[in-house]
């Protein structure tokens, strides 16, 4: 479901209600009376409708984890907030960037529509740039031919299904986050789509070795074993960043979670 299209045409419609009141329907009702139900549930609230959609398409959106692929970054059910300005701002719906803004960086977590279904958001960790040769042989990444630095930590516990995953902290461009591996998990990558780029990647039985195209990004999710990313559907063009994920508002059940992530 694309929600910001359906924002897009109930602004667009109560807008024209509103209008069609202002500069006509109000002329026409006697002083003091009531205001028809066409004005009371449409006109009047194409203010308030407004606002949301230029709040939303504009300076924050909310944003529901629906998958475990980032975990222990971001849990199921986690609801988080995503600034939409930070990478400058695009015209609601199509994309187009109309003022500049950050660069996206690698270790960013940013929200982007999806290449093969562009109506759907996933949100995935920034690994490669632009021009950037991105590795990832025995579980092991690795740009540009440079490792990337890691580092062991205590077995991560999965409560809901009661096993555990190999944790490891890994550092990209400064930020430091967690991300999980599972020992019985192979290294090979299985189920590649025939994306665009496709000829930029090379896959064997130990991983894969990708060259980011210019105006796009590789991305990754931080449970790396239990993730569907660049490695299976290819590479995120430029102009479907939707934002930089920067805070969790709230979680069902564990108000603990509540804060900013890494």
């Amino acid at each position: 479901m694309n929600f910001a299209l359906i924002l897009f045409l109930i602004t667009l419609a109560t807008g024209i209600l509103w209008l069609i009141d202002v500069l006509y329907a109000r002329k026409l009702r006697a002083p003091g009376s009531k205001n028809p139900i066409w004005v009371e549930w449409g006109a009047s609230l194409f203010p308030v409708i407004l606002a949301v959609f230029a709040l939303r398409s504009f300076v924050v959106e909310p944003f529901k984890i629906p998958s475990g692929s980032m975990i222990p970054t971001l849990q199921v059910g986690d609801y988080i907030l995503v600034n939409k300005f930070t990478y400058g701002l695009r015209l609601p719906i199509i994309g187009t960037e109309i003022v500049g803004g950050n660069a996206v960086e690698r270790g960013d977590v940013v929200v982007f529509r999806y290449p093969p279904e562009p109506n759907v958001d996933y949100i995935k960790r920034v690994i490669g740039l632009p021009g950037d040769t991105v590795s990832y042989q025995n579980k092991q990444l690795s740009i540009n031919g440079v490792p990337v630095p890691r580092k062991a930590e205590p077995d991560y516990l999965h409560p809901d299904r009661m096993y555990y995953s190999k944790q490891y902290q890994e550092t990209l461009n400064g930020v430091t986050y967690d991300t999980l591996n599972d020992s019985d998990a192979p290294a090979f990558v299985p189920d590649v789509a025939r994306f665009p780029y496709r000829d930029q990647c090379r896959y064997d039985s130990n991983g894969f070795v990708c060259k980011v195209p210019a105006d796009h990004y590789f991305v990754m999710g931080d449970n790396r074993d239990n993730s569907k990313d660049s490695r299976v559907w290819g590479f995120v063009p430029d102009a479907n960043i939707v934002g930089k994920a920067f805070f969790i508002w709230f979680h069902w059940g564990d108000l603990g979670r509540i804060g900013s992530f890494r």
